[in-house]
């Protein structure tokens, strides 16, 4: 997650994606001081399809104001579906610049590989280095989807950078009457749906974006859920709300104490002089756990860097 995209830039690093709707000017203006690290612009879901020309001019108009290389934050925009508007959108988009596409409702990798094509030549035509857009593929919104995850193991998809997971057109697809169970929790096809995800996304080597906290209202709930992902190794979430982008930021960065943890670990290992575990505080810790430090340092300076 530390590389680079084929058009040599460096790969994002997303704790906070906020979707804002393309056709709405109230939401825009307060786009700029969200604290997400990428804000969506989107023209799928939160559109009608009636405002779709107002809004691809609304999002490229917003694009302009903000060229790549003086913008923060990120500014990515989420197209419609292959089978629908996609190319209208990216058509009238894709010259503004956007640091990324978030590709909804795929089938699997094969759609992530025609959207590269689609962008290779629209950022010939306009000029924009090849590579440079990102991909963020909601993964999980069909049920071909959903068995096709392991797939992305073995794409060559040098533009995806992250894999996310969506539970509502899923249930829609499948025909089921809820998602969650009579305590409020996933049930088994989206708890499977929401893993295989994590798994796709690490063997792909990209981030792996947890899905929408719903009640925007329940910070408390919002920051149980969003650490719980943390620990498993989610690097990331969706927000609806600017108010959710604090509390995620928060939970999907390393904590002081972390921190200061991973600087005793590796601080330890190299005065031990090339040993493969190391004593703290009555504790052993092995290369794993350096490997780990080093990723929380890493992170750490990343995001200490982007609040500057």
């Amino acid at each position: 997650m530390s590389g680079s995209s084929s058009g040599g830039k460096p790969t994002p690093y997303l704790r906070s994606m906020l979707y804002v709707p393309g056709d709405s000017d109230r939401k825009l203006a307060k786009a700029d001081d969200s604290g997400a690290d990428a804000v969506v612009l989107d023209l799928e879901d939160s559109v009608a399809e009636g405002n779709r020309p107002a809004a691809r001019r609304k999002v490229r108009e917003f694009l302009d104001a903000r060229p790549p290389g003086a913008r923060r934050p990120q500014l990515w925009v989420r197209i419609n579906a292959l089978d629908d508007a996609a190319l209208g959108d990216l058509v009238a988009v894709v010259g503004g610049g956007p640091d990324g596409i978030v590709l909804p409702k795929i089938d699997g990798p094969a759609e992530v590989e025609t959207l590269s094509h689609y962008l290779d030549a629209l950022e010939a035509r306009e000029g924009i280095p090849t590579g440079r857009t990102s991909i963020c593929a909601v993964a999980t919104e069909t049920p071909r989807a959903v068995l096709r995850l392991h797939e992305f193991a073995t794409a060559n998809l040098p533009r995806l950078v992250a894999l996310n997971w969506g539970a509502e057109d899923l249930s829609a697809a499948i025909g089921a009457s809820t998602n969650t169970d009579s305590a409020g929790e996933w049930t088994l096809t989206y708890r499977t749906a929401r893993t295989s995800v994590l798994l796709a996304a690490k063997a792909a080597g990209v981030q792996a974006i947890e899905t929408v906290y719903v009640d925007y209202r329940d910070t408390d709930g919002l920051i149980r859920a969003s650490r719980a992902a943390a620990s498993e190794g989610f690097t990331g979430r969706v927000a609806i709300h600017p108010d959710q982008v604090a509390p995620i930021n928060s939970q999907f960065a390393p904590s002081d104490d972390e921190v200061r943890l991973a600087r005793r670990i590796v601080d330890a290992f190299a005065g031990a002089g090339g040993v493969g575990t190391v004593g703290i505080d009555g504790k052993m810790f092995d290369i794993p756990h350096l490997k780990r430090a080093r990723t929380t340092l890493e992170l750490h300076s990343r995001f200490a860097d982007a609040e500057l």
